[in-house]
């Protein structure tokens, strides 16, 4: 089966971009194979460069340089199968916090699984919140050919080896949101601590890198399902998955080797829903942005009218919704200010 590519970006983002004193950039979009985190960096050096230089900026040098021999030995300690690629990463950029950044990530997320509104087919809504100014800005999507069990869109950032959300047409969209920190002590900055060093324990991928091995060998929704119930990560989350069937979706709450799964509509925020599972909520408002989420219609408007507070937020980097089967995914950067990138329209189906 061959792709049927199709791009578009509204035309209604260059009406609000004309009446706030200018046109929003476009989100690029790079046709690329499996070593899309090589490709995307080589093509936008220059927005790597600015993400790092925003996420590193609270870090001493000598701190950075620690954390990267940390990081690196962790990543060849337990053979982590995408070490040589992060190290061509590291290489190309030659600055400190490359292997540091490659492996952690803190930020919240709201998702919902559901059916298509008439029914058709299963769609995915996701929003990304992080602290750090520019991921929106800086995003792009990769539309990668050359897996195993077919191509899929990303919506990424130069030199990220993990997924964090996926559209694979003709077999299902899904997302990784980050789980509630553990309250070993209930101290907020001990808790964080305790946890970083609990991952460093850990013999298996991130989560992120669990949803790439997802993405390239998956065939279906019940294969991704079950990857990701039963393969091992190194960290706690959660993921949000929709196959092409209406009834196929749902929410997969995980700590490193057991799986709580919720199957059908649901919302999934930064949260436990989980019975005896307990944690700190991430993010803003996470039990209020699920709450509100679960009201949404899954609708597939590039003009996202229904993006609101507390949904929408200051540190609000990036929305989408994606549909497996109609293979289209529509999404748009933003920061603290509002949008910032024109909405993106990818339409990539399957011929039979």
């Amino acid at each position: 089966m061959q792709p049927l590519p199709h791009t578009s970006h509204s035309a209604r983002s260059r009406v609000h971009g004309l009446m706030s004193g200018g046109i929003l950039p476009a989100i690029p979009v790079l046709e690329t194979g499996r070593d899309f985190p090589l490709q995307t960096l080589m093509q936008h050096k220059g927005k790597a460069h600015a993400l790092l230089d925003v996420a590193s900026g609270r870090y001493p040098v000598r701190l950075l340089h620690s954390l990267d021999k940390v990081s690196r030995a962790w990543l060849k300690r337990w053979d982590n199968a995408h070490l040589s690629e992060i190290d061509a990463i590291a290489g190309i950029l030659d600055r400190p916090g490359a292997y540091f950044f490659s492996v952690n990530y803190e930020w919240g997320c709201t998702c919902r699984v559901s059916p298509a509104p008439d029914r058709t087919s299963a769609r995915l809504i996701r929003v990304l919140d992080w602290m750090t100014p520019g991921l929106g800005s800086n995003l792009v999507a990769a539309r990668v050919s050359g897996a195993s069990a077919g191509p899929f869109v990303l919506v990424t950032w130069p030199g990220y080896t993990g997924v964090l959300q996926v559209m694979a047409p003709g077999r299902f969209s899904a997302a990784l949101n980050q789980a509630p920190m553990r309250k070993p002590v209930g101290l907020f900055y001990v808790d964080w601590a305790a946890n970083k060093r609990r991952v460093w324990t850990m013999p298996y991928p991130t989560p992120g890198h669990l949803l790439r091995a997802v993405s390239e060998e998956a065939h279906t929704f019940k294969e991704a399902r079950r990857m990701l119930i039963e393969r091992p990560i190194s960290t706690p989350a959660i993921f949000s998955i929709a196959g092409i069937e209406p009834g196929e979706t749902a929410v997969i709450e995980r700590n490193e080797h057991d799986a709580r799964v919720r199957d059908g509509m649901h919302v999934a925020a930064n949260h436990w829903e989980a019975p005896g599972w307990y944690g700190h909520p991430r993010g803003h408002d996470s039990p209020g942005r699920a709450r509100i989420m679960s009201g949404i219609a899954p609708d597939l408007d590039p003009r996202f009218p229904w993006l609101k507070s507390p949904i929408l937020n200051d540190h609000t980097r990036l929305v989408m919704v994606a549909d497996a089967r109609a293979g289209r995914l529509v999404a748009q950067g933003y920061e603290k200010t509002g949008p910032a990138t024109e909405p993106l329209d990818i339409t990539w189906r399957i011929a039979a």
